[in-house]
């Protein structure tokens, strides 16, 4: 028997890219909707914690599940989060028997970016977004980069062929946002479209109306 659509978890990779904000709200609202979250941080993402806000990420998943959870201001019993070491190539999101809605990674670095165009696995994250690939299921990236050289673009663009989809952290301004959450929150949003999941409480563009 498959499991039911709603009850599959999405994975969510997070790199040592800046704006770990975006995988925080992403947490946030994924589990708050009751949707199930496979989560692995790359080896750089400890110390991005440690630059941006003077945290220790903890190594122990099952800390570091609560560590998640705080970090987004839900209870410590909120949805399913289950975090993973980045050095554990034998978990259930490296292999693509292991069902999932796809794979979102937020904030994605370009270091990242250039070893899955290469077809590179050196870690959990990178083999779990390579499955999505060799499986035709649902990549979503999220590049936290400026300026993009040439070399980032054709990687991006390598990617996008594969079938990955690009999703620059890239805010909008027609939602009259009045907080910085706001625009972080716009590109959660949009990066959770790509997946059709709508939970996060957004103003829409909705055209002009004419009288």
């Amino acid at each position: 028997m498959k499991p039911a659509g709603r009850s599959l978890p999405i994975t969510l990779g997070v790199t040592g890219a800046s704006g770990l904000i975006y995988a925080v709200r992403a947490v946030k609202y994924l589990l708050t909707a009751d949707i199930p979250v496979e989560l692995v941080a790359s080896k750089a993402t400890y110390q991005v914690w440690k630059a941006e806000q003077d945290i220790q990420m903890p190594g122990d998943v099952v800390a570091q599940a609560d560590f998640w959870r705080e970090q987004a201001g839900l209870p410590p019993t909120q949805g399913k989060l289950r975090c993973h070491p980045w050095s554990d190539v034998g978990a259930n999101i490296a292999s693509g028997s292991f069902k999932t809605r796809g794979m979102l990674i937020m904030p994605c670095s370009m270091s990242t970016v250039g070893k899955l165009a290469a077809g590179l696995s050196s870690d959990l994250l990178e083999r779990a977004a390579d499955v999505q690939l060799k499986e035709g299921k649902p990549l979503v990236l999220v590049p936290r980069e400026t300026p993009l050289s040439l070399i980032h673009l054709r990687n991006l663009v390598t990617l996008a062929e594969a079938g990955a989809r690009i999703v620059p952290a890239i805010p909008a301004w027609y939602h009259q946002p009045q907080t910085v959450l706001d625009l972080v929150d716009f590109v959660v949003a949009r990066a959770l479209d790509q997946f059709d999941i709508d939970c996060v409480p957004l103003q829409r563009w909705a055209g002009h109306h004419h009288e």
